[in-house]
């Protein structure tokens, strides 16, 4: 049986070079599919399902590090940011928020290649992403940030959307107090512990048949959040 093509994501607005980009890489034997702004490529990234995001940072509607944190909110893909930014501090801000490597314009397009097929292998060795989660009657989708219940779409703030993706993210472990305080309200909040009672009792009204009994998000005393796995 033959290994699927790779398929790599290709985010930029100029037309002209992703379509160039595009050629190039499907005679090097890649699937190639093309995104010409951030709300382009997050939505198709969730839909496609690509092995790798080749990302220019300078787009119409979002900078390109706005799509970097909207990816890694919810995927492990590998990046690969292809930019005309040669300052240090953009290649840093890019690396720290999650993307993979980094190559300036103008670039070779054998180092290209070269440089997606190793974030392709890295990928593959971490094994597989997760784009959406099933616990009970529960659908949650990472990419498009949705949940449903039974087939019927739950309206969740964006905290509660935040605090939901992270317990997900992580469904069946638990996670501690000062982790979801930190990474849904920031640093300076791990002992606010009363947000944590509000929004486990608000997510526990929009998703339990029985909030005062959860099967879904559990609490350990003192320690932290679960969401279950059946």
């Amino acid at each position: 049986m033959s290994t699927p093509a790779p398929r790599v994501l290709v985010v930029d607005d100029e037309q002209a070079l992703a379509r160039a980009l595009a050629i190039n890489l499907r005679a090097h034997g890649w699937e190639v599919l093309v995104a010409h702004d951030g709300r382009g490529a997050l939505d198709t990234a969730a839909t496609g399902h690509p092995d790798v995001v080749l990302l220019d940072l300078g787009l119409p509607d979002m900078d390109g590090t706005e799509v970097i944190a909207g990816l890694r909110g919810w995927t492990t893909v590998p990046i690969v940011v292809l930019s005309a930014r040669q300052h240090g501090e953009d290649k840093v801000e890019a690396l720290d928020l999650g993307a993979d490597d980094y190559v300036t314009k103008p670039f070779a397009i054998n180092e290209l290649m070269a440089r997606l097929r190793a974030a392709v292998r890295r990928s593959a060795a971490a094994g597989p992403t997760v784009s959406q989660v099933t616990v009970g009657d529960l659908v949650i989708d990472l990419g498009r940030k949705r949940v449903s219940r039974r087939g019927e779409d739950v309206r969740l703030t964006p905290t509660e959307w935040s605090f939901l993706e992270l317990l997900a993210r992580h469904a069946g472990k638990l996670v501690t107090r000062e982790q979801i305080l930190r990474e849904v309200w920031g640093f300076g909040y791990e002992d606010s512990y009363h947000y944590l009672r509000l929004y486990a009792a608000q997510l526990r009204r929009k998703l339990e048949d029985d909030p005062s009994h959860p099967r879904h998000l559990t609490t350990t005393a003192g320690l932290g959040y679960t969401l279950e796995t059946d």
